[in-house]
């Protein structure tokens, strides 16, 4: 797993097939490689990833291992042309916990049933609750479970593909584990990451997690519904969002009350 966060290398992840209930354990076996090079203290290292994305990494140390995404880098870039190929739209749904991602995944799932054709991977540490509320959409989907993992990686998104087998001309919706940091340095092979953020959440986030929402192309500003009952600054948000992502598209949005959702659909259409 991810040597560079502290979840553990040695997690246990399953894939479901909810259409069949079959389980299997995703083997994690063979880490990505890591490259180690010598470096004065305090000098930053910046690689960038297939789709454009760059981090940095500051080492104190005379070793910094700078390639631990290689492999993960390397069977994104698989994916992403497997979907391009068959034309299928893979977009990275990325929060923190309790943003609204399911509920605006199924909200979506319903509403556009008859213009697109969707299929899901679902991403949680734990349980099949997000995975059934979508399965009961009509929609099909796997369940991914990475145990003490904090995000998706490129394989456990290959496997999820060969189980889903998405047809051509569809959208590929792979909802991550709620996290802000982790999940924008993996590369999963996506077109976009779409990031939601909600309006219970502090209006500073976007300087908080700048990683996440300078990889992301659109933010989705959600439960604008609750805008009367919480203490959120939209207009501070969307100044922070551009100060760290000039080009990020935004839309204001409610999963509950369905307003604002026609700018997010069409952005969907469109693409």
């Amino acid at each position: 797993m991810c040597i560079t966060c502290g979840c553990s290398d040695n997690a246990e992840t399953t894939l479901t097939n909810l259409a069949t209930g079959k389980t299997e354990v995703l083997d994690s076996s063979n880490p990505a490689p890591v490259h180690t090079h010598s470096l004065a203290n305090g000098q930053t290292v910046t690689h960038s990833h297939g789709n454009g994305h760059t981090h940095s990494h500051t080492t104190h140390s005379t070793a910094l291992e700078i390639n631990v995404l290689a492999k993960n880098d390397l069977i994104a870039a698989q994916n992403r042309g497997w979907f391009e190929g068959r034309e299928v739209l893979a977009l990275n749904l990325v929060s923190s916990p309790g943003a609204g991602k399911t509920t605006l995944l199924t909200r979506t799932i319903s509403d556009l049933r008859d213009r697109l054709t969707f299929s899901v991977i679902e991403g949680d540490q734990a349980t099949m609750h997000d995975a059934e509320r979508i399965r009961a959409t009509g929609c099909p989907v796997v369940q991914v479970n990475t145990g003490t993992g904090c995000h998706l990686e490129a394989e456990m998104v290959r496997q999820g593909v060969q189980t889903l087998q998405p047809p051509r001309q569809s959208v590929l919706m792979i909802e991550n584990v709620g996290n802000l940091v982790c999940p924008a340095l993996f590369d999963l092979g996506e077109k976009a990451k779409v990031a939601i953020l909600s309006v219970t959440e502090g209006d500073d986030k976007p300087l908080k997690y700048p990683h996440m929402f300078r990889a992301s192309s659109l933010i989705l500003l959600n439960k604008i519904d609750l805008l009367p009952y919480v203490n959120f600054d939209v207009e501070r948000c969307l100044t922070y969002a551009r100060q760290v992502n000039p080009d990020v598209e935004i839309f204001l949005v409610s999963a509950t009350t369905g307003e604002g959702l026609e700018h997010w659909y069409s952005w969907l259409v469109e693409r």
